[in-house]
C-alpha cells in the first residue's frame, strides 16, 4: 500500500509513525519493555495532537464478521463490510481524503459501543458525529432524508426520492442509497420498494433482511 499511515502490521505502524513525529528524542521512542501494540496507541495519541492523523480506522466485530470503521475529526466517514478489501477501503480513504491513515482503536471506542448496543437491541438511534465528505450534494439529501427515518420505520424509494426534493428520481434515490458509505448508522436499510419487497442493499439482501428483523419491520422468516 502506498503511503506512511495505512499499515495493519503493528511493527511497520509504529515505523511509520517514528517518521510521522519524528525520531527526535526519547518521545517518539518506545518505553522499555513497550510492546508494538502500546507503542502504536501511544503515538497515535502523539500524532493525533500535533494533528498528523486525519483518519483513524478500526475493525469491529459485528453479527456480519469485521467491519472496517473510519473517522476524521468531523465524524464517522466509512462502514466498510466484510468482503470489501481492507487495502482497497484506505486506499479509496487517501485518495479521497488524505494519506494521513492510522489505525487508532482507541478514537473509534464511542463508535464500537453505540454498534454493539444496537446490534444487541439496547440502541434504537445512533449519536456519534457523522462526516459526509464521501457523499455527494444529491446524495447527502437522499441520505439525511435516510438519517431521519426512525428505528423500526420504513420509507419506500419513491418516499425517499420525494423527501430529498425529487419526486421522479427513485433510481437516482435508489443508486445514491446502494452507494452509502456509512451503512447500519446511516440507515438505508430502511429503504424498500413501494410494493413492501426488499429491493436492493450494498451489503446484501440477507444483511437487510436481518438488520429489519432487528428493529421489528420485519417478521423473522420461519425456518422449517
Amino acid at each position: 500500500m502506498n503511503g506512511d499511515f495505512f499499515d495493519s502490521d503493528e511493527d511497520e505502524t509504529v515505523r511509520a509513525l517514528r517518521r510521522a513525529v519524528g525520531n527526535e528524542g526519547a518521545a517518539s521512542e518506545p518505553a522499555p519493555g513497550e510492546g508494538a501494540s502500546a507503542a502504536a496507541a501511544r503515538l497515535a495519541e502523539r500524532a493525533a495532537r500535533e494533528e498528523l492523523l486525519d483518519v483513524a480506522y478500526a475493525s469491529l466485530d459485528s453479527p456480519f464478521g469485521r467491519l472496517l470503521v473510519a473517522s476524521t475529526p468531523r465524524g464517522l466517514v466509512r462502514v466498510a463490510f466484510p468482503e470489501e478489501s481492507e487495502d482497497a477501503v484506505l486506499e479509496r480513504l487517501a485518495r479521497r481524503l488524505s494519506p494521513r491513515i492510522l489505525r487508532a482503536p482507541g478514537r473509534l471506542d464511542g463508535v464500537a459501543r453505540e454498534l454493539d448496543e444496537y446490534f444487541s437491541g439496547a440502541r434504537l438511534a445512533f449519536e456519534t458525529d457523522l462526516d459526509w465528505s464521501l457523499i455527494g450534494p444529491f446524495g447527502r439529501k437522499v441520505l439525511s432524508v435516510t438519517a431521519a427515518i426512525p428505528y423500526g420505520n420504513v420509507l419506500s424509494y419513491a418516499q425517499v426520492a420525494g423527501e430529498a426534493g425529487s419526486p421522479r428520481g427513485s433510481r437516482a434515490a435508489g443508486n445514491a442509497l446502494g452507494s452509502n458509505p456509512i451503512p447500519i448508522v446511516i440507515p438505508c436499510h430502511r429503504v424498500l420498494r413501494t410494493s413492501g419487497n426488499l429491493g436492493g442493499y450494498g451489503g446484501g439482501l440477507e444483511r437487510k433482511r436481518w438488520l429489519l428483523e432487528l428493529e421489528g419491520a420485519l417478521q423473522p422468516q420461519l425456518t422449517r
